[in-house]
């Protein structure tokens, strides 16, 4: 009698424990008081909801819309497409070897080219041989970089003027190079001192530099790089520590595809190849030209998984520019969002509910709703010919890319594949949850929280283990 006595509390206990609803605990509290949330979670098999809070709701996604622009490009363009770099000649070829004109780059939009994610910085040595191969030994005209794939915004003009110039929201080109990106080393004395340039990477010709910054008693970067596209004057403000020998920052690279055609030009001079005029980037289209070899990316596949994998922003931005030559002659950001909208339409998703302007999700503009992402996630995953591409290209909780410490040690890593996005006042997750033989799709999307974001990302967490718990 004593012992039943003693367990009708613990049983009431435990009862009232698993009828909380777990939403209910996830928005009641201070931190998420006054956040806008949007949240679904799916049975992918029955496709019933499990858990829903204002999941039509559109809010700010972060880096979550890379599962958009990835998704879109795997279905239009397939996981073998590469992206594809043309040298081309006007002119004639002597019996000389010497090219009576000049040697264009046509830039196709690839992103990779002498990216450190590949490693292909050995890519010109290729080059140099194909232009060799060709018979050419001397060019009488100039190395010309011609990026008009693409169109001349550079950047998009949703983003922010704090995140334009730097590394993360480098410009967008027909020609990439370097993953658009300035490493300047600095040198840092006492507090209140501007520390000095000791060096820039890659060195950029005409590069002229307004250095506004302050050593400080701070432990991290926080130098901000402003400058417009194609302009080779750039501003740093901001602080970085003191006392540091070698300090490295990074910005963009303003001009890259002038800044490929100077550095091929050297490399050719370099193998005795010689070339009578500077490179430059001003082309006439209508110039005539055949094709002596053409460089080919690595495929879409591996692009996507780096893509989302490490949250690579230019990879993202040039995917989704990339997506509007299937309506357009010229590349542009407004034909891509036409492209994407147009495209889950014919799938049958709700388009009222993407609100989007960029592909890599820098701009605070684009509001996107937890049930759009769902309703993707749910195609990708069991109608798309592209599922296990676009699967594995997601990081993994607790184990690798972006979720390397998301769910570490709980009982779902290594059991969730999804997208994070952070930026100022925005955190979200959305993608797939396998878990008991089971498999559910999942966005929880929170903005503008009372606390960081690591207390935002704490308070996830605890959802979803409580959904998960068996």
């Amino acid at each position: 009698m004593k012992k039943t006595a003693l367990l009708a509390p613990f049983l009431l206990f435990c009862i009232q424990l698993y009828s909380i609803n777990p939403i209910d605990s996830f928005i009641n509290n201070k931190l998420l008081e006054n956040a806008s949330i949007s949240l679904l979670v799916k049975d992918m098999d029955t496709n019933q909801k499990l858990f829903d809070f204002k999941s039509k709701t559109s809010i700010i996604p972060a880096s979550t819309v890379k599962l958009i622009t990835t998704a879109t490009a795997l279905e239009l363009l397939g996981s073998d497409f590469s992206f594809e770099t043309k040298l081309e000649i006007d002119g004639n070829i002597l019996n000389d070897s010497t090219l009576t004109g000049n040697l264009y780059i046509r830039g196709g939009g690839d992103p990779t080219l002498g990216s450190d994610c590949f490693e292909n910085n050995q890519f010109m040595d290729e080059w140099v041989k194909m232009v060799r191969k060709a018979g050419i030994n001397r060019i009488t005209g100039r190395i010309i970089a011609d990026a008009s794939l693409f169109d001349d915004e550079g950047v998009n003009p949703k983003w922010t003027w704090e995140d334009i110039g730097n590394y993360y929201a480098a410009g967008v080109y027909g020609i990439s190079y370097l993953d658009n990106k300035l490493k300047i080393t600095l040198q840092s004395n006492i507090l209140g001192s501007k520390p000095e340039i000791v060096k820039t990477s890659p060195v950029i010709p005409g590069l002229i530099i307004d250095n506004r910054l302050t050593s400080t008693n701070i432990s991290f970067d926080s130098a901000y790089f402003y400058g417009a596209p194609r302009s080779n004057n750039r501003s740093i403000y901001g602080e970085i520590p003191a006392f540091k020998s070698a300090f490295v920052i990074k910005g963009d690279i303003p001009n890259p595809g002038l800044l490929l055609a100077q550095n091929f030009n050297e490399k050719l001079q370099q193998a005795g190849i010689k070339t009578s005029l500077p490179p430059i980037d001003n082309i006439d289209v209508s110039t005539k030209r055949r094709i002596i070899y053409t460089h080919f990316s690595p495929p879409l596949s591996d692009i996507i998984t780096e893509t989302n994998l490490h949250s690579n922003n230019l990879y993202a931005e040039h995917i989704f520019r990339y997506l509007s030559l299937k309506n357009s002659k010229i590349a542009s950001t407004n034909v891509a969002i036409k492209v994407i909208k147009s495209f889950w339409k014919s799938k049958g998703l709700p388009v009222d509910q993407l609100f989007m302007y960029d592909g890599s999700g820098l701009s605070p503009v684009n509001a996107i709703s937890a049930n759009f992402f769902v309703d993707l996630l749910m195609y990708m995953g069991t109608k798309s010919k592209n599922k296990d591409v676009f699967y594995n290209s997601l990081p993994v909780a607790g184990e690798s890319g972006t979720l390397s410490t998301f769910l570490k040690n709980s009982s779902l890593q290594g059991k969730v594949f999804a997208k994070s996005g952070t930026i100022s006042r925005v955190k979200c997750y959305a993608g797939y949850i396998d878990k008991n033989g089971k498999k559910y799709a999942f966005a929880i999307m929170v903005n503008n929280a009372n606390g960081s974001s690591k207390a935002v990302t704490k308070k996830m967490e605890e959802f979803l283990l409580s959904i998960f718990l068996k």
